[in-house]
């Protein structure tokens, strides 16, 4: 399967990404190859292969989720550039 030029300057438009024609080319060459990498995937049989989520059956690292109480909560609160009542006052990060 090939992805043509027109293609790679479309996705990298909506990337925002702003590529030569050589590099569109590079591009598109690479993805290419990937593609038809994926395509020789999907011949192979696996019906007789369970799902797995890791490859390596590993124990989780992760504890168990529980509530513990914050000790240092008056030093930290004091550290705070701003408060409002018990909550430390963040800049907006979203624009609406």
């Amino acid at each position: 399967m090939s992805i043509s030029i027109e293609e790679v300057l479309k996705i990298a438009s909506l990337a925002r990404l702003e590529l030569s024609e050589e590099e569109a080319k590079n591009y598109s060459q690479e993805l290419s190859q990937i593609l038809d990498y994926f395509k020789k995937l999907e011949s192979l049989d696996t019906s007789d292969v369970e799902p797995t989520f890791h490859a390596v059956r590993l124990e989780t690292p992760f504890r168990e989720d529980e509530v513990k109480e914050f000790e240092a909560k008056e030093e930290l609160l004091a550290n705070a550039p701003e408060l409002h009542e018990r909550s430390i006052v963040v800049p907006k990060v979203v624009k609406t």
